[in-house]
């Protein structure tokens, strides 16, 4: 007899994906604008201009990166419970090996 329980897929509303997308874009355009705005030489709100994508960029990829760990221990998750009902499934307690 083999259980296969299925891990619970987290879901998230459009609304909440909309307000993620939404916070993301205004606080993106007020740095911007903040650092246009700056009362400094051009070199120093260039150089803010640039941190500022860096900062983005790198939030981005350690969102993927995160993202694609959890989703590799998923699947390997769902490889070994295969693997071990496969397992079971071939045992036979009652059979004696000569």
């Amino acid at each position: 007899m083999t259980s296969t329980t299925k891990p619970i897929q987290p879901t998230s509303t459009t609304a909440f994906y909309l307000q993620a997308v939404i916070s993301f874009g205004l606080a993106l355009v007020a740095v911007a604008l903040g650092i246009a705005y700056l009362p400094a030489d051009a070199w120093v709100r260039g150089f803010l201009a640039v941190g500022m994508l860096y900062l983005v960029t790198s939030s981005f990829m350690l969102a993927k990166v995160v993202r694609d760990r959890q989703e590799l221990s998923t699947v390997s998750t769902r490889v070994d419970q295969a693997r071990l009902d496969k397992l079971l499934a071939q045992h036979d307690p009652f059979k004696v090996d000569a």
